[in-house]
């Protein structure tokens, strides 16, 4: 009885802290079945996670318009259950203050340049596994360590303004993202720098009836030495279409750069990417889909070629 007696008091306790609060879980597990070709190698059935992901999110409303709020994101890989690499929160981990002002925030989160550009144009998987942007530059990105500050939406207008503290081992980082949506038309632009790494890039998403049409253009330079007559700066770009049909969307999009994607053997040799899907909505949080995704890197002995014929599952919770 004394404990019951105890618990309960606890808990009359914390309910006034609980009554002002909110915290959410969720996220998303999305994952495929592909045969997936590499180079010269055979063709080999593999189970693939797609950025699966568990994540908390909560809110406290603090009176005069101002709210606190926190965000914890844990990447997973569906496929065998680990973790996908060593920080447990490899998505996220901030706090922020919000206001009429607009935002404060500390922590990791994804640059916001990345989502203003490539992430938009991403649209059948959201940038995920083997069909993933293959090209799109990660040149001066910083994840962790950051203070940013978002405005306020003004007339579909905002943006995101971030700082990455070096902490004595790294140098700084800056980022920048900027993004109008206002009706059919969506528009954006990044740019990132740390150390002599630098990306800025521009997008544009406009839908029409049934018709979403998207692209982006990106200028990379990565600061680091090439072999003779190789060139450090390099221009990147993607277009993508998707036309819906009741619960049905079809999906093409092409990229390609001629010097080089950062990925590919550092920027030597040029890349192209081609992708065909088909996605059906079983419900706002459940699709199937099937993709085919090709990747031409240029690279000696085709080292770095890609195609996969996938089939796949994504919900979201």
């Amino acid at each position: 009885m004394k404990k019951i007696a105890f618990a309960a008091a606890i808990a009359a306790l914390s309910a006034p802290v609980f009554a002002q609060s909110s915290v959410t879980l969720w996220g998303r597990i999305n994952t495929s079945v592909e045969s997936i070709k590499t180079g010269n190698n055979d063709r080999v059935a593999s189970m693939i996670n797609n950025n699966s992901r568990l994540g908390f999110k909560g809110t406290e409303d603090l009176g005069s318009g101002l709210k606190a709020s926190f965000a914890l994101e844990h990447g997973l890989n569906s496929d065998d259950g680990r973790q996908t690499n060593s920080a447990f929160w490899n998505r996220e981990a901030s706090v922020q203050l919000a206001g009429d002002f607009g935002a404060i925030r500390l922590g990791r989160w994804t640059p916001g340049s990345y989502y203003a550009t490539a992430d938009y144009v991403s649209m059948h998987n959201h940038d995920t596994g083997t069909s993933e942007d293959k090209l799109y530059s990660g040149a001066g990105f910083t994840q962790t360590n950051k203070v940013g500050y978002f405005t306020p939406n003004v007339s579909g207008f905002n943006g995101e303004f971030t700082l990455h503290a070096g902490e004595g081992v790294d140098p700084r980082g800056y980022d920048v993202a900027l993004n109008y949506d206002q009706g059919p038309m969506h528009l954006g632009a990044g740019y990132s720098k740390q150390g002599s790494a630098k990306q800025y890039a521009i997008r544009g998403l406009y839908e029409l009836g049934a018709f979403t049409f998207g692209g982006y253009a990106q200028r990379e330079e990565s600061g680091t030495a090439q072999s003779p007559g190789a060139k450090d700066a390099r221009w990147i770009g993607r277009a993508a279409v998707m036309y819906t049909l009741g619960q049905s969307e079809f999906h093409l999009n092409v990229g390609g750069t001629k010097a080089g994607a950062y990925s590919f053997n550092n920027g030597r040799n040029g890349g192209k990417q081609y992708t065909v899907a088909y996605n059906y909505n079983l419900s706002k949080r459940t699709k199937v889909y099937a993709f085919y995704t090709a990747v031409d890197a240029s690279t000696p002995n085709k080292r770095d070629d890609l195609s996969s014929f996938a089939l796949g599952v994504r919900h979201n919770f």
